[in-house]
């Protein structure tokens, strides 16, 4: 049988492209709306209709960098301006000719008002809502397959709870028709009960299509060329791609089939020519060991005496192992390539927990997809036709209602606890969002973890504080965010410090956008107690120095407490202010606000406002002191009122808050 070409079909689907593959998806999806929004009245009012050519598409990628939105120079300035924004096409956002479409313009004026408080049943911030509704309705066309993988993955976990990460990543995104689902749900119980390996059932479901069933047969069938491995490796890219196999065939032919062991050093060889994750993959697999210069001293001792390979008594028995393991790994390393974008996508709903490497629902989805998956689920491989719209959740699906009366009456039988309305529900959320942060807290930001990070934030280690924190949050919100959590221990945890930091946070409870404006980063309540008076605590955050702190900082930090002070009336409210660098100006000024008034409006005045400054050194030395805010409140009062000028007035402050004399 002669066949020139075997063509290579997806077997999985991913949510937006990889050539929309961004860290800090939520904050870039808004930012680029924002800047679409003013390119195209920009555009209208040089123009008289709007074109989306290869024209525009160059002078958006312009006004993209113009805006510091991207940096370089891409060679193609309109293909890099489309794969920009084909994240957006994807979840509807925008169409295809780039306009922004109605639900696009609901997550825009969200992002204008900055107003992302909660007004839904789910508890989560609007535009994750907004996020939430799109997804649900997002559909992707594998191999003539409409799959809605929302709706695939809420079938998943409600059969099976949670999913770990190479559930996750290897086996839901098989998912896509109503009998591949099945497989998946029924093959993961097997996986657990290690039935099956992984790999195991990605090769069965591979071995379900036309194409992979072609090659194997012609693979059997034929005396193994480059070009007959070229031909059954259906490389998507091009066949070429696929020779550097043929190397890799022949050298676990020597070795395990003809018994020369010599040529194990050449068989590593072979396989360091395969490139990136399927290379790895195949020498984890063949190999103990990584080290060329121990291969090439120990040689066949060093092959992984599992290998199925050793178990092949003739050239058939090779080839049946091959052909499994050179298409298992390479979907392998492409689902590892689409967990990313899969993650990041789900995660911008914050409907679902990614921690512990497991994917879980939070509670109110689990409960809602509990009740309800049963009637939706048969819309999971159908397209939906109001994506660009802004509709209501049910308008989306009948099946979608949200019965309160059935689905708190569940949480309160599985937990014990009495929850029958709204109120109560949002109530015991809140409450175990706050349990599950100290869990985090202390799981994720020990003090010395902490300490590292400040000193991240002082050298601007970025990649390092992304790597401890998140990389969906951009640095000054990180910033904010540990300090938060460092004057949440520095309070011996007083108070619920999620409601005292203006951030929205992710269902896994890490960062996601900036405080609001009008606001200070962190507003910590404290009740009276022996130590202090009750009061409120702004405390400002910055990662701006020299001339840009100044410009910046000295105006909204004294506005935001004189308004607070005014608006409340307690005069023992005060800010505080850090930063990784303190410019003298900046706390001089802060210092003698003391002596200044505060107007507001209809003339209304306050008689000075106090304002300490602390720099990250000094909070790494009260992290390591284990100091407590009762002791600092004591020391920023006695300074306070104290004559002392500056600098020695600060200086001699610090010394004492951090028990440096």
């Amino acid at each position: 049988m002669y066949i020139n070409n075997i063509p290579y079909q997806s077997f999985c689907w991913v949510i937006g492209t990889t050539s929309f593959r961004t860290a800090k998806l939520n904050l870039k999806i808004e930012r680029q709306l924002l800047l679409l929004n003013e390119f195209y009245d920009e555009y209208i009012s040089n123009h008289a209709t709007w074109i989306w050519n290869n024209e525009t598409q160059e002078a958006y990628y312009n006004f993209m960098k113009e805006r510091k939105f991207l940096k370089g120079d891409a060679l193609r300035k309109d293909k890099d301006a489309r794969e920009k924004t084909s994240g957006l096409v994807d979840i509807g956002l925008i169409t295809a000719d780039r306009r922004i479409t109605e639900v696009g313009s609901e997550l825009l004026r969200i992002t204008k008002t900055g107003d992302y408080k909660d007004n839904n049943q789910f508890n989560i911030d609007k535009d994750s809502y907004i996020y939430f509704k799109q997804l649900l309705k997002t559909s992707i066309n594998v191999n003539e397959n409409i799959v809605r993988p929302y709706f695939v993955l809420a079938k998943v976990l409600t059969e099976v709870g949670e999913l770990t990460f190479d559930e996750f990543t290897y086996l839901l995104p098989l998912a896509i028709s109503e009998e591949n689902t099945q497989n998946v749900i029924s093959r993961i119980e097997e996986l657990r009960n290690n039935v099956k390996t992984i790999e195991d059932i990605i090769y069965e479901e591979l071995m379900l299509m036309d194409n992979y069933q072609l090659a194997y047969k012609l693979f059997l069938e034929n005396q193994v060329t480059e070009h007959l491995i070229c031909l059954i490796g259906m490389n998507r890219k091009s066949r070429n791609y696929d020779k550097t196999y043929y190397d890799l065939y022949k050298g676990i032919v020597d070795v395990f089939l003809n018994n020369r062991h010599e040529k194990t050093y050449e068989l590593y060889l072979a396989s360091k020519q395969i490139n990136q994750k399927p290379g790895n993959l195949w020498r984890r697999f063949l190999f103990k060991t990584a080290h060329a210069s121990s291969i090439r001293k120990n040689g066949i001792n060093l092959i992984d005496e599992n290998s199925p390979f050793y178990k092949c008594k003739s050239e058939d028995d090779i080839k049946q192992v091959f052909f499994k393991y050179i298409h298992v790994f390479k979907a392998m390393a492409t689902l590892s390539d689409y967990f990313d974008l899969n993650r990041r996508y789900f995660n911008l709903t914050d409907t679902l927990i990614f921690e512990d490497q497991t994917v879980r629902f939070d509670m109110i989805p689990k409960y809602f997809f509990e009740m309800c998956i049963d009637n939706i689920y048969y819309e999971a491989f159908a397209e939906n036709s109001c994506l660009s719209e802004s509709i209501l959740l049910q308008d989306i699906s009948n099946g979608l209602f949200f019965d309160e009366k059935k689905i708190y009456k569940r949480i309160s039988k599985e937990l014990g606890i009495v929850i029958q309305t709204s109120k109560q529900a949002t109530a015991f959320i809140k409450d175990e969002r706050y349990r599950r942060f100290n869990r985090l807290i202390d799981k994720k930001f020990s003090n010395n973890i902490l300490i590292e990070l400040l000193s991240c934030f002082e050298t601007r280690n970025d990649s390092r504080i992304e790597e401890l924190v998140t990389d969906e949050a951009d640095i000054p919100t990180i910033f904010e965010y540990i300090i938060g959590i460092i004057w949440y221990k520095v309070s011996e945890r007083r108070g619920n410090i999620i409601d005292y930091m203006q951030l929205s946070l992710e269902a896994n409870l890490l960062p996601k956008t900036h405080a609001a404006g009008g606001y200070a980063d962190i507003i910590y309540e404290y009740e009276s107690c022996q130590e202090f008076p009750k009061h409120s605590l702004l405390i400002e955050t910055t990662l701006a120095d020299g001339t840009n702190q100044r410009r910046m900082e000295m105006e909204p930090v004294s506005r935001h407490l004189g308004e607070h002070r005014l608006k409340y009336g307690n005069p023992f409210d005060y800010s505080l202010f850090i930063s990784t660098f303190l410019h003298k100006n900046v706390i001089t000024d802060f210092r003698y606000r003391k002596n200044m008034p505060y107007f507001g409006k209809n003339n209304k005045k306050i008689e000075g406002m106090k304002i300490i400054s602390l720099d990250t050194k000094a909070l790494m030395k009260i992290l390591s002191n284990d100091s407590t805010y009762g002791y600092i409140y004591g020391i920023f009062d006695k300074y306070y009122e104290s004559d002392m000028q500056m600098p020695q007035w600060h200086e001699f402050l610090i010394k004492e808050a951090t028990s440096s004399y």
